[in-house]
């Protein structure tokens, strides 16, 4: 029997190197997820994906326990984040996930919903904006699919230091998204509501939007503390949970 309630996550960065955050995961698919109306994942799932022959045990056991969820009735969809845009169809079909946009919009209870992983909108970034271009070309996707699976997670450790040290050096409110700029995606889409992560603040915001309110929800990661939106007939709740 179905709940009436549709969850959304983000940012868990699953790896073999971070058992708690795989083991908090599982518990809340199976204390929470099972007989939701669906489950969205809104990008950076795992802590970095380098191809669908992505070999640590963390993929095989989050494949396994996502295929059973939608296969009991709640279907799973996934946008991609910017740790794991390279994941596709053969690990989306072994885990029964369905891909979906970035953005994407929904109907939710009769709200227009825009999911977002969220990094779009952090428009201040320009040195951040400037790699994801160049990273998410189809040129340099094709190119790093043909790269041995070893030279791949190398270069993914490079690009993750290279990217702490970068955020060391920001402002904060650089990283952070740009309000014109959520504004904007609202009216361009026609959107009441909108739900996303990346930035790792989880509040719920508010916008005018040309005399019209609405709301944004910003979803948690899962490092130390972790946790989820969760909506229903009613509205959304942000839970977030220690560690």
């Amino acid at each position: 029997m179905k709940t009436g309630r549709t969850y959304f996550v983000a940012d868990l960065h699953l790896t073999d190197e971070r058992p708690a955050a795989t083991g908090r995961f599982f518990r809340f698919l199976d204390e929470n997820v099972v007989g939701a109306d669906a489950l969205y994942i809104l990008g950076d799932l795992f802590e970095a994906w380098t191809g669908d022959d992505h070999d640590e045990a963390v993929a095989a056991e989050t494949a396994h326990r996502l295929k059973a969820l939608a296969a009991s009735g709640t279907p799973v969809y996934f946008q991609h984040g910017n740790r794991d845009f390279m994941l596709a169809a053969r690990y989306a079909a072994r885990a029964g996930m369905t891909l979906i946009a970035d953005p994407t919009r929904i109907d939710l209870h009769g709200v227009p919903t825009l999911l977002m992983h969220g990094d779009t909108l952090c428009t201040d970034d320009l040195a951040y904006q400037r790699f994801r271009r160049r990273s998410r070309h189809p040129v340099t996707v094709a190119l790093l699919k043909r790269l041995p699976r070893g030279l791949r997670r190398k270069l993914a450790r490079q690009a993750r230091a290279g990217s702490a040290a970068a955020k060391a050096q920001k402002p904060a409110a650089v990283m952070d998204v740009n309000v014109s700029e959520v504004v904007r995606v609202l009216r361009a889409q026609h959107a009441q509501r909108l739900i996303h992560g990346h930035t790792h603040r989880p509040a719920r915001h508010t916008h005018d939007v040309d005399g019209t309110p609405c709301e944004r929800w910003v979803l948690p990661d899962w490092y130390e503390r972790w946790g989820y939106v969760v909506c229903d007939a009613a509205g959304c709740t942000l839970e977030v949970a220690a560690s």
